[in-house]
């Protein structure tokens, strides 16, 4: 089954063609980093407004890619929350008057889902060896960060969650600060690879308190430093960084490790753009190893936010049956 999968939940236009949700023949993203980063994070007018002028070239660069038209396409997966409801509204529009056009099945699908639909893909830059189920997930992004058992395609149960800011949400939120420019997270990651993380005093947060997150008190400990020793350049920054990054990472290895102490479960997929954080890979790798849990992690290019993890993930809720019409909607704050 050829899935034309449609993503639009935030600053990133995507479409993609994905065969029976594994095999991606095509997987393109506009991405609109040059649009935001004047304001240092993005705006939601500018960045539907933006989905407007690019969804349909990017859909057709897709087919393009992929060597098929639509008369090929056997059906629609579109994201409909949660996200920004300005643009999730672009993509799900797009994707209504294209099944109805074309009389061809239609889904949404849970943003969340498709981020964990990822390690699924076969990608043929990196090989990627998709968990078993039941697995756990530490999903941990700019909008979330949560701890879920994935049962099946489809079937979640969350045991945590953050009560705050999300992890990559704090990790931007600190680049601002810093004034590093946006997107913020690669850039903190970069620059803390030089540093040394034990050079500033962090707060570990959360420690021993349940299954859930929490990033904010991090991320005013940073402002309390800047406060006191102003924005620093240099080795000083690098310091900062890295001590900034362990102590985020470190708490989400130690929800992490409870989770599977608790669950009991030997494999463990990581996605979300912060799945791509080196610090967060090496700390779990490490533990991991330690305690024989296999660690599964999508190809890097499939971490942050694209189409073929949509596409993939509807593909399933399609073969299960599900359909979509005219009354599909987008929903900011769709639960997983």
């Amino acid at each position: 089954m050829r899935v034309l999968g449609l993503e639009s939940s935030c600053d990133e236009t995507a479409a993609a063609v994905v065969v029976d949700g594994t095999t991606i023949l095509s997987d393109i993203v506009s991405s609109q980093v040059a649009l935001h980063a004047r304001y240092g994070g993005v705006v939601p007018e500018l960045a539907a407004r933006a989905h407007i002028v690019q969804v349909v070239p990017v859909v057709e660069e897709a087919l393009a890619r992929a060597g098929v038209t639509l008369d090929e396409i056997d059906a629609i997966a579109v994201t409909r929350g949660p996200g920004l409801v300005g643009a999730l509204l672009v993509g799900v529009q797009l994707a209504k008057a294209l099944a109805w056009a074309r009389g061809l099945p239609l889904v949404g699908v849970n943003h969340l889902e498709g981020h964990l639909t990822a390690v699924f893909l076969r990608d043929p830059d990196e090989e990627i060896t998709p968990p078993p189920f039941p697995h756990l997930a530490l999903l941990v992004s700019g909008g979330h960060t949560q701890l879920i058992v994935c049962e099946a395609h489809g079937r979640f149960r969350v045991l945590g969650s953050t009560r705050d800011d999300a992890a990559g949400e704090a990790f931007d939120k600190v680049a601002k600060m810093l004034g590093l420019g946006y997107p913020g997270g690669a850039i903190v990651n970069q620059i803390a690879n030089r540093g040394n993380p034990r050079a500033v005093k962090m707060p570990r947060m959360m420690f021993g308190r349940g299954l859930d997150f929490s990033f904010s008190g991090l991320k005013t400990a940073v402002a309390l430093h800047l406060k006191e020793h102003g924005v620093p350049t240099g080795d000083a920054l690098a310091d900062l960084c890295a001590s900034f990054q362990r102590s985020a990472c470190e708490q989400l290895v130690r929800k992490t490790l409870a989770a599977l102490d608790e669950t009991r479960l030997r494999h463990l997929q990581v996605a979300g753009g912060v799945a791509a954080n080196s610090s967060l890979r090496a700390l779990l790798g490490e533990a991991l190893a330690a305690r024989g849990v296999t660690l599964h992690v999508p190809a890097l290019r499939r971490c942050t936010d694209n189409a073929a993890m949509i596409a993939a993930a509807g593909y399933h809720h399609l073969v299960a049956g599900e359909r979509a019409d005219v009354r599909l909607n987008a929903t900011a704050t769709l639960p997983l």
